[in-house]
């Protein structure tokens, strides 16, 4: 059997698997974090904790309390960084684009230095529509630099834009925390960790999260198309312009709301679409669904290594994904430069 056909037989088989395992494997991995921690707990115990709570029992407590939210908040905000990452690479076929890469955390971060800084008691739900605001920011000036030069925008300019506005708005942030003495505060959303995941955090940006991801499922259609090229796109009769402003709206909120809880953890978002394509193909009706999974899975095990490196010590989530994510953005970078 020749190569092409056994991609296209991995192909076709790959999609239902994720879709059957995927899930089961979740809950398998989530059940195995959960037990884990500065006391590891037995499966069973965590068993009786989700079904048969009893709040008279500490490990009961602590599986409801830190450690479920913590979790459930690993696996949505992994599905949140993997899903944006997807749409942003359909919709502007750049195959580097990731909110990380293209200024879209940093945005959200500077912006909640800022509220950190000025309004320090300001409630969760307003610091969410802040980090939303900030992404926002932060991928409008991207844009709008990768945009100016005679030749327009390409995925080179557009990654070296990001990471020009990415230093920048770090800088300013870092010298807010400075001066105002917040760096205890910020250094979390910089290192970036699921530590400060609670369920009042969890129940705020569930419902933006659940409304962001279906309807990218609802777009997933018109995403295929418009990655084969806008010339493409409008010979169909699409509306590029209405389908890339929700993209973008969905993007905004689903990178929003991971980084107003987690911080600013890049890469998941690079990494994970390019996986589930290889995997599943370029059809965003089989790559958003599968993307969310994997992501939710990654996100999940970096955490769960993170606390097990150095234990009782947490090692930051965003360093061990840039450990792979690093080396991976080179190889894209390296591809996309041959391929020019």
């Amino acid at each position: 059997m020749n190569r092409p056909m056994k991609n296209s037989l991995m192909k076709k088989w790959a999609f239902p698997i994720i879709l059957m395992i995927g899930p089961v494997l979740l809950v398998l991995t989530m059940g195995l974090s959960i037990s884990f921690g500065a006391t590891n707990i037995d499966l069973k115990t965590v068993w009786d904790a989700v079904f048969h709570y009893d709040p008279h029992l500490v490990s009961h407590k602590v599986i409801w309390d830190l450690r479920m939210p913590r979790v459930l908040g690993s696996a949505i905000i992994g599905a949140c960084f993997a899903v944006s990452g997807a749409l942003m690479q359909g919709v502007t076929r750049n195959p580097l684009a990731d909110s990380g890469i293209l200024g879209i955390n940093a945005g959200a971060a500077f912006v909640l230095a800022l509220c950190y800084a000025f309004f320090p008691a300001l409630p969760f739900f307003y610091l969410i529509i802040c980090s939303f605001i900030g992404a926002g920011i932060g991928a409008g000036i991207v844009y709008g630099m990768s945009s100016l030069s005679r030749d327009g925008m390409s995925p080179v300019r557009l990654v070296l834009a990001g990471a020009a506005v990415s230093a920048l708005l770090t800088a300013l942030s870092q010298g807010l925390a400075i001066y105002f003495q917040i760096g205890q505060d910020l250094a979390f959303w910089y290192a970036g960790g699921m530590s400060g995941i609670r369920w009042p955090e969890l129940m705020m940006i569930t419902p933006w999260v659940v409304c962001a991801l279906i309807a990218s499922l609802i777009l997933s259609p018109s995403i295929t198309i418009l990655s084969l090229g806008d010339s493409v796109a409008s010979g169909l009769g699409m509306h590029t312009g209405i389908i890339k402003a929700a993209s973008v709206v969905i993007v905004l909120i689903l990178a929003g709301s991971a980084v107003s809880v987690v911080g600013a953890i890049g890469f998941v978002g690079l990494i994970v679409p390019h996986l589930t394509r290889y995997l599943v193909g370029t059809d965003y009706r089989r790559v958003l669904p599968c993307t969310a999974i994997l992501g939710s899975l990654l996100l999940i095990l970096a955490d769960l290594g993170a606390r097990s490196i150095n234990p009782p010590y947490e090692t930051p989530i965003g360093v061990l994904i840039a450990l792979i994510g690093i080396p991976f953005f080179l190889y894209l970078a390296g591809s996309e430069r041959s391929d020019h």
